[in-house]
């Protein structure tokens, strides 16, 4: 089992679809790469993410890339959907420099790269969300989210 983070705008939609994707083990509501040890404030420079556990026999970073990239804007700049500020940028954090190497690798390979301004880096911090973030749109499947519903539910069994 390996982890990856991915920050895709408001955490409820990205939590959904990843924890359906094939390969998919478990994941978690959180926020990554703030400037302090806990989020204290929308100012605080985390970005709203998704810890994601999988298994790299079933499920490649390759392949969890285009994944994440059919949710996203990634030529938008902390905005996805209605959801604007820098706590909705988009990237992928991890601590296993392999995990990020695949990451810029799989940018680089297409033909848009030089647009794309999703967030590579190494991990530095992360903090669990509170339980009412946990699986939210599992609870209260109405709620607001900037992925559409046919590619929210996509992998959905």
């Amino acid at each position: 089992m390996e982890e990856i983070y991915f920050a895709g705008g408001c955490l409820w939609g990205v939590q959904e679809y990843l924890r359906h994707l094939p390969g998919v083990i478990s994941t978690e509501a959180g926020r990554a790469n703030g400037i302090s040890a806990t989020t204290k404030s929308e100012y605080d420079g985390y970005a709203e993410c998704v810890r994601t556990q999988f298994n790299p026999e079933v499920v490649s970073v390759e392949q969890l890339m285009d994944y994440f990239f059919e949710i996203i804007d990634p030529y938008s700049t902390n905005k996805q959907g209605d959801d604007i500020g820098e706590k909705y940028r988009t990237g992928v954090y991890s601590r296993n420099n392999n995990h990020l190497t695949e990451a810029r690798k799989y940018i680089d390979s297409r033909d848009d790269a030089a647009q794309i301004v999703v967030e590579v880096l190494l991990l530095s911090n992360y903090v669990q969300s509170d339980d009412e973030h946990q699986d939210r749109l599992t609870r209260y499947p109405s709620d607001y989210c900037h992925i559409p519903k046919n590619i929210l539910h996509k992998y959905k069994c």
